[in-house]
């Protein structure tokens, strides 16, 4: 592509040719053509709109750079945000070698973090349950190689590149009816154990019964890939559009809301936030919370299940029966304390006025202290 481009005529071009040569000595091909490119359109833009600027000294952020960034803006059709910030932060390093080999510390300060256009953070896309039915009925009803590829996504919230990279023996037994999954180095360069039921069983043996005899990497691999890495995740992603497009579905669903839809259902399973974080591979709680999906639905059930599981009922105490006494030793007062702690407690829940619960709520917290102190006295010597 640069071999085409016509040269560019203008007294800058030498200077930016040369820091652009600088920083990719090191760099591929394609590298150095996107930062040729990149010179090409900024100095192409400075000759139709600032003919009289000659020299490195006469660049000012406004109006040279703040015109440039305009421009790109202004493209129609208009620049992927990604493309944008490729072209920018190449601009703003040729700069800084400019600044530094011209010994012109301004052009370092030309453009700036602010001037890079940031990422679109996009929310998490879990399927409705409608999709998701829809969608599982036609992948079983199918049954062939790239439907129950697709169902192990679903069921594992695998990333479809670890999916592709799963060993043959990617199944393991942990113990009696218990199984896990494999899941070598992925994105986050983790390795990883998932737990997996009879179903993704029985997937992984229908993969194994559909790899063909004379697969070139058989023995090692589950998913063989006569084309390449490459092609097979080309081919299920394509696969998935088919069956969606079947399945009536309009739209645009993707591999990766698999994973979505499988950390919201481990969620909405009971399984807490640090075990979803390991089932998804994650290094922070706070990707994983990009994954759940967290209905109002979700909120009343976490509600009621707090309610019915007050703070002072773990354990539960041991209520002695209405035929029989308490016994008259410190585990015997022990229980009753415990006893009245839960009994106050389902009291105070009852209790309307505010005034009164947290009189309520006070008393519940003397009596915490006098179980602790009270526990004390079962100690050697004592």
């Amino acid at each position: 592509m640069g071999s085409r481009r016509v040269p560019i005529q203008h007294p800058l071009a030498q200077l930016f040719q040369r820091a652009a040569e600088s920083l990719t000595t090191s760099l591929g091909d394609s590298s150095v053509a996107e930062y040729q490119g990149t010179v090409h359109l900024f100095l192409t833009y400075l000759t139709a709109h600032h003919p009289q600027t000659h020299s490195l000294e006469q660049l000012q952020r406004d109006p040279h750079i703040l015109g440039w960034l305009n421009q790109l803006r202004s493209r129609t059709p208009p620049l992927a945000k990604f493309t944008m910030a490729a072209r920018i932060v190449r601009l703003r390093r040729v700069l800084e070698e400019l600044a530094w080999t011209q010994q012109l510390p301004a052009l370092a300060h030309l453009l700036g973090r602010d001037d890079i256009p940031r990422r679109d953070h996009h929310l998490p896309r879990p399927l409705t349950p409608e999709q998701d039915q829809r969608i599982q009925q036609e992948l079983r009803r199918r049954n062939d190689f790239a439907s129950n590829v697709l169902l192990l996504l679903r069921h594992t919230g695998m990333r479809i590149g670890e999916c592709v990279d799963l060993s043959l023996d990617c199944l393991r037994p942990l113990g009696p009816d218990q199984w896990v999954i494999h899941v070598p180095l992925g994105k986050l360069g983790t390795e990883r154990w998932v737990p997996v039921d009879s179903l993704v069983c029985q997937i992984i043996e229908r993969l194994r019964s559909l790899r063909p005899p004379a697969a070139i990497d058989a023995g090692r691999l589950l998913l063989p890939r006569p084309r390449g890495r490459y092609m097979l995740i080309r081919k299920l992603r394509a696969a998935l559009q088919h069956v969606v497009t079947t399945a009536g579905i309009t739209a645009r669903i993707v591999p990766h809301q698999f994973r979505h839809t499988y950390a919201s259902e481990m969620f909405r399973a009971g399984v807490g936030l640090p075990a979803v974080m390991q089932l998804l591979g994650h290094k922070s709680p706070r990707m994983t919370l990009h994954y759940l999906e967290i209905t109002q639905q979700d909120l009343q059930r976490e509600f009621h299940l707090a309610r019915s599981q007050p703070r002072y009922l773990a354990p539960p105490p041991r209520v002695p029966s209405s035929n029989s006494l308490p016994r008259a030793d410190l585990a015997g007062l022990l229980d009753s304390l415990r006893a009245a702690q839960h009994v106050l407690e389902m009291f105070r829940r009852s209790v309307i006025d505010t005034s009164a619960s947290r009189i309520l709520g006070r008393l519940a917290n003397r009596l915490i202290k006098i179980v602790t102190e009270a526990a004390k006295l079962d100690m050697p010597g004592k």
